[in-house]
C-alpha cells in the first residue's frame, strides 16, 4: 500500500472510528484500526466487538483530490498511537506506505514516522446485516432523543439490561425508555415512512449511543437506522456504526405511570432548575441530595434542603397553577436537575399521588416527553 492523503480527512475519519476503541480489549488486533485501499479510497475500521465503526474517505469528492492511490493494500495499525501522530503532524499532506511485514512509514513535512503494523486477515469482520427493517430519522431528532433520555440508563452493571435504552416502534410511533429503577425518562418521536415497521424489546447500551450522538453531524442529515436479530447498523453520511443489542427482557414500565393525581402543579422551567440547583448545593454536602418541596397556603411552593454543619435553604415559588390536595415530598435534587437540564419548554407539569408514590414531569408543550423520580422517604 502506498497513498498519499490530506489530513484533515484521514484525522475526522480516525476520531470518529477511534471510539470503537476500547482499552479493557485482551485481544491485540482490536487496539487497532485497520486501513484497507483500493482505487476508490480509502476505509477505516474499528471495533470492540459490541461496536464497530467504518468510515469511508473517497479518492476524489467534489473535483478534490483527497488521496491519491499509487498501490492499494491493507494494515492494521496500533490505535493509541495513531490517532494522536496523525493530529501532531506538520503538514497537511500525508504520505503512507506499508513495507514488507506490515511495517508502516508515515512521511509529513519533515517527519519520518515509523510503525509496526498488524495483519489485516487477522481483524474480525463486520457484521452481515439482513436490511429488511429500515427507518430514517433526522440527526438533530435522534440527538435529542438520546440526550432527554440517556441519563436515566443505570451505571450498575448487575443489571446489564439497565444500561440500555429500550427502543419499541409500531404505528410510526418510535419510544425511548431508560431507567435506573429509582428514575425512568421517556421520549417518543413520529416517523413519516415507518407505518409497516414495528420492533419491541431492541435495547442498546446507554455508553454506546452518546458515543453515536457525537459523530452526527449538526447540520440536519437524515440518519439511516437498520433492526436486525441482534445488530442495529447506523449510517451516517460516508459512516457505519454496527452495535450489539443487548440480551435480556426489559422491565414493563407502563405500570408505575400513574394517569392520575392527587397533586398538580405547573411551574416555570427556568425558576425551577435556579431554586433547586441553590437546594443542591446545601444538600450535596450531606452526601443525600435530598430537596424538600411543599405547596404553601398561599397557592406558592417551598423548595428547601438542609446540613447539619452548613445550616438551610429555604425559597418560595410561584406556580403558574395549583390543583389538589397539599402536599410535602422529599427527592433527589440531582434526578430532579437531570431532569430540569434536558427540558426545552418553558414551564412544566408535575404530578403527585402522594408524599411516596412516583413524581411525575412532563414539558408544558412537548406530549412527547415524560419523566419520572422516586420519592424520598423521609423521618420528618
Amino acid at each position: 500500500m502506498k497513498i498519499r492523503i490530506l489530513k484533515h480527512e484521514l484525522n475526522e475519519s480516525i476520531q470518529h472510528v477511534s471510539k470503537a476503541i476500547s482499552s479493557r480489549t485482551t485481544i491485540p488486533i482490536l487496539t487497532g484500526i485497520k486501513l484497507e485501499v483500493n482505487f476508490q479510497g480509502m476505509t477505516l475500521t474499528a471495533s470492540d466487538t459490541d461496536i464497530s465503526i467504518q468510515a469511508f474517505i473517497p479518492a476524489e469528492d467534489h473535483d478534490k483530490q483527497i488521496v491519491q492511490i499509487e498501490r492499494p493494500g491493507s494494515v492494521v495499525l496500533p490505535a493509541k498511537f495513531f490517532v494522536e501522530i496523525i493530529k501532531k503532524l506538520p503538514s497537511q499532506e500525508i504520505e503512507m506506505e506499508v513495507k514488507e511485514g506490515f511495517q508502516t512509514l508515515i512521511r509529513s513535512g519533515s517527519t519520518d514516522i515509523q510503525m509496526v503494523g498488524l495483519d489485516p486477515e487477522e481483524f474480525p469482520v463486520l457484521p452481515s446485516i439482513e436490511e429488511d427493517q429500515v427507518i430514517m430519522i433526522p440527526g438533530d431528532l435522534l440527538k435529542n432523543m438520546i440526550k432527554q433520555t440517556a441519563f436515566s440508563i443505570s451505571t450498575n452493571e448487575t443489571s446489564p439490561i439497565l444500561t440500555g435504552i429500550l427502543w419499541n416502534l409500531s404505528d410510526s410511533h418510535f419510544k425511548f425508555v431508560a431507567t435506573d429503577r429509582h428514575r425512568l425518562a421517556s421520549r417518543t418521536a413520529v416517523l413519516a415512512d415507518a407505518d409497516n415497521i414495528r420492533f419491541s424489546n431492541i435495547v442498546i447500551s446507554g455508553k454506546t449511543l452518546s458515543e453515536l450522538s457525537k459523530i452526527i453531524p449538526d447540520q440536519n442529515t437524515m440518519i439511516e437506522i437498520v433492526v436486525a436479530d441482534n445488530q442495529v447498523l447506523f449510517k451516517i453520511d460516508r459512516i457505519l456504526f454496527y452495535t450489539r443489542i443487548l440480551d435480556g427482557t426489559y422491565p414493563d414500565t407502563s405500570k408505575i405511570i400513574p394517569t392520575t393525581y392527587k397533586t398538580e402543579l405547573v411551574l416555570d422551567t427556568k425558576k425551577l432548575s435556579d431554586s433547586i440547583d441553590r437546594a443542591y448545593l446545601l444538600s450535596r454536602e450531606e452526601k443525600t441530595n435530598i430537596v424538600r418541596l411543599q405547596t404553601m397556603d398561599d397557592g406558592t411552593i417551598e423548595i428547601s434542603s438542609s446540613s447539619s454543619e452548613l445550616g438551610k435553604v429555604t425559597e418560595q415559588l410561584d406556580v403558574a397553577k395549583f390543583e389538589g390536595d397539599p402536599l410535602r415530598i422529599s427527592f433527589n435534587s440531582k434526578y430532579m436537575l437531570d431532569v430540569l437540564k434536558v427540558v426545552e419548554s418553558q414551564q412544566l407539569h408535575i404530578g403527585f399521588t402522594g408524599a411516596m408514590s412516583p413524581i411525575i414531569i412532563k414539558p408544558l408543550d412537548d406530549s412527547q416527553s415524560l419523566y419520572l423520580i422516586l420519592p424520598y422517604r423521609t423521618t420528618n
